[in-house]
């Protein structure tokens, strides 16, 4: 849809990334980094001081201890920490159960390792996992759970009641989860991000992973971690070790400098917060149904007012025609399930959606 947008000229609301630049700041210790001569090799874990730094955020925010040393790595960005610790741990015929519509990387992953994908469909307006048919999903050959809060594309996001749920299911199994967490900083309307680093019952069987390209708006530095207990980042690390060894080093002592200031990733919820809000308020005035957003920054929108056209249909038409790019959900289920719902980012500067709602209000 990016490629399409560019050649038709439409406004790209479909892809997930800012229109606007990260911090000067940030970009200035990134040039300081490489002038003073940090452009070798890192350590293969990662730069010790942004280890450090990711163990001093994660136990300010969830209030979990993780060693810096044996716990923590930095990864080529948060799809190759999903694909490192899925290779680390799923061998053939092993189950993993994710929820859809659900970020395109985990299928593909489970099936390259031989493991079985047992998706459970989720529908809009909210949703919702229903806890009842994941425990009929669950046997002797389930070895893992995938999560995705924030979720993309859904905006939605686990509530305490779905933690109490998964821990009951899981407690006493053999299973293991991913977290895919790349979203934890945009929660909105004073909303928690319930991370399962925050439960023991949870933290004890987790890879958790989070980027620095969605924190930083930087999503082109394709720089991420991931943080587990030390025998499961025993395993991802052996695998680590041989997919990239190691991730930019420049890179990684610049943002290790910028993390000491806290704020930059504590204001992220209020600054994402008004771009929703605003892009919203916007939204109310065309015919589409606007779906609940709880976190990330993904709006997802109804059409079933506007047309009876298949998702995909209507969203390149919608690029061709009216100039504006989205994402149709479709595609984020395995078995293309259409509910008729497009997803848009609002992670643009607020011209750019402006000139987009100028164009939406027109259908």
């Amino acid at each position: 849809m990016s490629g399409l947008a560019t050649e038709v000229g439409a406004i790209n609301l479909s892809q997930g990334f800012p229109d606007f630049n990260t911090s000067p700041e940030l970009i200035g210790l990134v040039n300081t980094a490489m002038k003073n001569g940090q452009n070798q090799y890192a350590p293969m874990p990662g730069v010790m001081a942004l280890r450090e730094q990711v163990a001093r955020k994660t136990e300010k925010l969830y209030g979990a201890v993780y060693n810096p040393d044996t716990e923590i790595t930095i990864t080529a960005g948060g799809t190759q920490a999903i694909f490192t610790a899925i290779t680390a741990i799923i061998n053939p015929n092993d189950e993993v159960i994710i929820f859809e519509p659900a970020y395109d990387c985990y299928a593909p992953a489970i099936k390259l390792m031989g493991g079985i994908v047992k998706s459970l469909e989720l529908e809009p307006p909210d949703y919702r996992i229903a806890w009842d048919m994941v425990k009929r999903l669950i046997n002797s050959k389930t070895r893992m759970i995938i999560l995705n809060s924030p979720q993309n594309p859904t905006a939605t996001i686990l509530h305490k009641e779905d933690i109490d749920e998964l821990c009951a299911i899981v407690k006493n199994q053999d299973i293991l989860i991913l977290s895919d967490e790349v979203y934890e900083h945009l929660v909105f309307d004073g909303e928690k991000h319930h991370s399962m680093a925050k439960y023991a019952e949870l933290r004890k069987r987790s890879f958790i992973v989070s980027s620095f390209g969605k924190t930083l708006h930087a999503t082109g530095w394709k720089l991420g971690y991931c943080v587990a207990p030390a025998p499961l980042m025993q395993e991802f690390r052996k695998v680590h070790q041989f997919l990239v060894f190691s991730v930019n080093t420049p890179l990684q002592y610049a943002i290790a400098e910028y993390l000491k200031n806290e704020d930059h990733y504590l204001s992220l919820p209020d600054f994402f917060q008004q771009k929703r809000d605003y892009f919203r308020k916007g939204l109310e005035q065309t015919r589409f149904e606007l779906l609940p957003c709880y976190g990330s920054y993904f709006q997802s929108v109804g059409f079933k007012k506007i047309t009876d056209e298949k998702d995909v249909d209507f969203a390149l038409r919608l690029t061709k025609e009216i100039g504006v790019a989205s994402i149709p959900t479709s595609v984020f289920y395995t078995q293309g399930t259409d509910h008729q719902v497009l997803r848009f980012c609002f992670a643009k500067k607020e011209e750019t959606l402006d000139k987009a709602l100028e164009r939406l209000v027109k259908l």
